[in-house]
């Protein structure tokens, strides 16, 4: 049985045109609005858009989709670019829909004199009641029949300038009666004041969406222009400019968008989370963004097997978060190099360790990695930080950590023994007494005892103290958007938990901002991007397992 994976109706659909000569070459592109920074959803189609012309062939345009200038921002081009490239793919040609206003602009008036566009005076208000209902048609608009002449003119008048922002439109003449909502008589400009961040003050009117992106496509040549399902209404549209216009037939395809749990897609609401200060940020490591997947420790590779997993269909699913946390953990599992990081400290004593006395031990930086990732140093001495959760006055069943008279290895050292504990005068553990075995040592055991439980520590008078965020799922519902009420009122109050003291390895003081550890026993965290030497900050990627199954 062959091991190759079947192919999806896209390269079904690209395979039969080049082998049929229908296209010579496959031109697709990645068309984002430059309104906000790019989400996992947007990492699904740059990774089939860029990854069919790497399959086979061709080239990919990264055009932004700029024709709404009170949205839009050069930050956001700006970070859309970065997160493309670091993503790991490169376009051919950077271009902006506003790179064609011009051309677009001359296409407006081809349709106008071919008596297929008018000028129309209508309120919104009016606009909607024309428009009809899905079970009704609508009504001619009364400015419906103008005369191309007269059309042209007020279309050029409104180019420059004379009428006021929403007194006019230019609609598409199409018929009022389709039974596709969008075919009756759709805006195709509309006049808007507003400063462009690439062009400027030259234009005060602007083409809609709808207008704007088949002919960008039809520009380029594109051959496939892949969209999402909420786009299939459009084609229709999509294909009577390009065909009244009688410019190169690109051809639309829909696919289905990627529904991610515990978390919503909508730029406007991811907006809405920035502008109330709900998050740190459009790349804060809880938003769904690519930036923010990034910043939280996310590899490219593991976003890249994640979309390669979910697959290209047709019907629209919600893809569950745990799929894209397994991709990361599989990925940080070979690459990651393991540390010790005590979080919750708590001092441990060994009371017969030789007072003043350093050893350096020896610690493996990554067993699953292909090279087996080397050693490292690693200082151990008589007074260490370990996890508070490791020591338990009244061990429970099946307790295998440090209690009265219990016994565990230290990891990369040795094996230690509870004598005693002390408490502060809440009633709280802050110190554990302990002898250890000195012919325990860890690669080198000649003591004869086994015990069962390991655990993870710090020397306290080498560790550095870093701050630990630990962060979990932005809700605390699958399906935020479905949920009744405010999105915002599913927000996970236990999704961000700052930790501003813990202990680490003294190794890790030098490290550097996006680098990637396993904490051992605790789970992968990455550098914050304002970590500094002086004021160390670790981000948690992802748990060492699943703590969200049912």
């Amino acid at each position: 049985m062959s091991d190759e994976k079947p192919l999806n109706f896209i390269e079904e659909i690209i395979e039969n045109d080049l082998k049929s000569g229908k296209y010579k070459t496959l031109v697709t592109r990645f068309p984002p609005e430059p309104n906000g920074y790019l989400h996992i959803g947007h990492a699904k189609a740059i990774c089939l858009n860029f990854g069919l012309t790497q399959k086979y062939g061709g080239y990919t345009n990264l055009r932004f989709d700029d024709t709404n200038p009170v949205t839009e921002k050069t930050e956001y081009v700006n970070s859309q670019q970065e997160d493309i490239k670091w993503l790991g793919f490169q376009w051919k040609n950077e271009l902006h829909a506003s790179d064609y206003f011009d051309e677009l602009y001359g296409f407006a008036l081809k349709l106008i004199d071919k008596g297929f566009a008018y000028v129309d005076e209508s309120t919104s208000e009016e606009l909607a009641q024309q428009k009809g209902t899905p079970t009704t048609v609508g009504t001619n608009s009364p400015f419906r029949d103008r005369s191309p002449a007269e059309n042209r003119d007020l279309f050029e008048r409104m180019r420059a300038g004379e009428f006021a922002d929403g007194s006019m439109t230019l609609r598409a003449k199409i018929d009022m009666a389709s039974p596709n909502m969008i075919m009756r008589d759709p805006i195709i400009y509309r006049i808007k004041r507003e400063h462009h961040h690439r062009t400027g003050d030259k234009w005060c009117i602007y083409p809609m969406y709808d207008f704007a992106h088949g002919q960008s496509d039809s520009i380029e040549n594109i051959t496939h222009s892949i969209c999402t399902l909420e786009y299939v209404p459009h084609r229709e549209l999509y294909d009577w400019f390009i065909d009244k216009l009688e410019i190169f037939p690109s051809k639309q395809y829909e696919f289905a968008r990627l529904n991610l749990s515990y978390t919503v897609m909508s730029k406007r609401k991811l907006l809405q989370l920035v502008n109330e200060n709900l998050v740190d940020g459009w790349d804060d490591p809880r938003m769904p963004t690519i930036s923010g997947f990034r910043r939280r420790g996310y590899t490219p590779e593991s976003i890249r097997e994640f979309c390669d997993r979910i697959g290209i269909a047709k019907r629209e699913n919600l893809i569950e978060l745990s799929l894209l946390e397994f991709c990361i953990r599989e990925d940080l599992n070979k690459s990651a190099n393991r540390v010790m990081a005590v979080l919750d400290p708590i001092k441990l004593t060994l009371t017969n360790y030789p007072e003043g006395e350093t050893e350096i031990l020896t610690g493996e930086n990554n067993p699953e990695a292909e090279d087996k990732g080397g050693t490292r140093e690693i200082p151990f001495s008589k007074t260490l930080w370990i996890e508070r959760e490791d020591f338990m006055e009244e061990p429970a069943k099946k307790w295998f950590r440090l209690a009265p008279g219990a016994m565990v290895r230290l990891k990369h050292a040795y094996i230690v023994k509870c004598e005693d504990f002390v408490k502060d005068a809440e009633g709280h553990v802050t110190e554990v007494i302990c002898s250890y075995l000195p012919e325990s040592k860890s690669g080198n055991d000649a003591s004869g005892v086994n015990v069962k439980g390991t655990i993870h520590w710090v020397s306290a008078e080498h560790a550095k103290t870093a701050e630990v965020r630990l962060y979990d799922r932005l809700f605390s519902v699958a399906s935020p958007d479905a949920e009744e009420g405010d999105f915002k009122d599913y927000l996970n109050p236990a999704s961000l938990e700052v930790l501003q003291t813990a202990y680490i390895e003294p190794a890790l003081a030098g490290a550097s901002p996006g680098s990637r550890f396993q904490f051992i026993r605790k789970g992968y965290f990455a550098v914050d991007k304002n970590s500094t030497p002086d004021k160390l900050i670790f981000n948690r990627t992802v748990t060492l397992k699943d703590s969200w199954k049912n």
